[in-house]
């Protein structure tokens, strides 16, 4: 059995990314970053970019991009920051919830036990 983006040809990643492997270090994406287009796709274009920008109208996670593309993770973030270089995309980390009390979470576990 096959698994998406990891068996595709080492050639075509290679050449999707411009040889790149890695994203730039400071990058704002991880596995949960939510992306939005700021644009509509140009042409002449790169097919993954035009794709990324089609699945970003709405607010998409990097996670659910790769997988729509059939991409690997890694090789997503870089088509992302070249979006982003460009102003093509803008990044939004999702709101991390406030910090809950260790006593309440305590307080769950217990009641979880005893049903």
């Amino acid at each position: 059995m096959t698994r998406p983006g990891r068996d595709d040809a080492p050639d075509r990643l290679y050449t999707l990314t411009g040889g790149r492997s890695r994203s730039a270090p400071d990058n704002p994406f991880d596995l949960v970053t939510l992306v939005v287009a700021e644009c509509d796709p140009a042409p002449g274009m790169q097919s993954e970019h035009t794709a990324i920008l089609r699945l970003t109208r709405k607010p998409a996670a990097i996670v659910e991009i790769a997988a729509e593309l059939r991409l690997p993770v890694s090789i997503t973030k870089v088509l992302l920051s070249d979006l982003l270089a460009a102003g093509r995309v803008s990044a939004r980390h999702p709101h991390r919830a406030a910090v809950i009390d260790p006593d309440i979470l305590e307080q769950v576990l217990v009641g979880l036990r005893s049903l």
